[in-house]
């Protein structure tokens, strides 16, 4: 396979450090953005010429410039840019804070696209690149207490499909990957927040956290499956603009597909009513 260059966000653990692992055990470069250079150190020690730790940190969009530079300045090329640092904050809509939904959508929505649009040049030069958004089955689908992770998901996974469609042109693919559970610490206390539970959601809400409380170490994912499948798709001819990825992300994703369509047609004959009567339909140039 050919040599490439990948900057990966939040590569100390779970998908990002799975990422990282695949990535040089295939003879690929390897820029490990993470903000502590401590948790990687044995990355670089094993593959001195091929990986560089980068302290990072993905809600920083002043130092995307400065991650793509100097990955480029020692690398000269970058091939793949995965947005993957990330994480969840559970609690109704009414629990969390606007703080609260603002990290998220710096993590998930404003970081991500600073990163994306400093790095689109140098693919661009190239006429050749892949961006991976990791999103989640969270950002095609949703339930209660997760409103703020799903507001923060469903926002990349907007944006980067209209990416997508703008930069094809250049040679650039865009991938979104939406994984179940995998066992990459997401789930830990460490990670996962919780905002302090009101009387007025407590039961509502008690199952769902104590489901995502519960199931640390026990999902179902294995990260570096998921990662060798990654790498693979970066490597090869053609890219899915979504990929599920898990057995649970497959069910429910595609469950939420068709429960979309059957509302959409239930709703309908009312729905077109609202049109003028006799005025063409809308021709669009996509």
């Amino acid at each position: 396979m050919t040599t490439q260059t990948w900057i990966i966000t939040g590569a100390s653990r779970g998908f990002g450090r799975a990422l990282a692992e695949s990535a040089l055990a295939a003879a690929d470069q390897v820029v490990a953005a993470v903000r502590r250079p401590e948790s990687v150190a044995d990355l670089e020690a094993k593959y001195p010429d091929n990986c560089l730790i980068a302290k990072f940190d993905a809600r920083d969009i002043a130092a995307a410039a400065d991650l793509v530079r100097d990955t480029f300045d020692r690398f000269g090329q970058i091939d793949v840019l995965v947005n993957n640092a990330g994480r969840a904050v559970v609690g109704a809509v009414e629990e969390v804070s606007d703080a609260q939904l603002r990290e998220l959508m710096d993590l998930h929505l404003f970081g991500p696209a600073a990163l994306v649009r400093a790095v689109l040049p140098v693919m661009r030069e190239r006429g050749t690149g892949t961006i991976v958004q990791m999103s989640s089955q969270g950002g095609r689908t949703s339930f209660p207490g997760v409103s703020a992770y799903s507001a923060s998901k469903f926002a990349l996974e907007g944006w980067s499909e209209a990416l997508a469609g703008e930069v094809t042109h250049f040679g650039i693919r865009v991938m979104i990957v939406e994984p179940s559970r995998f066992r990459t610490g997401f789930n830990g206390g460490d990670v996962l927040e919780f905002v302090e539970s009101s009387a007025t959601y407590r039961d509502l809400l008690a199952d769902v956290r104590a489901d995502m409380a519960g199931t640390d170490g026990r999902q179902e994912g294995d990260p570096v499956r998921a990662a060798e499948i990654i790498v693979s798709l970066a490597h090869g001819d053609e890219v899915p603009l979504r990929l599920p990825l898990g057995r649970e992300a497959v069910e429910r994703i595609s469950g939420a597909y068709r429960r979309g369509l059957d509302e959409v047609e239930r709703w309908a004959e009312t729905a077109r009513s609202a049109d003028f009567e006799g005025v063409p339909a809308s021709v669009r140039p996509i």
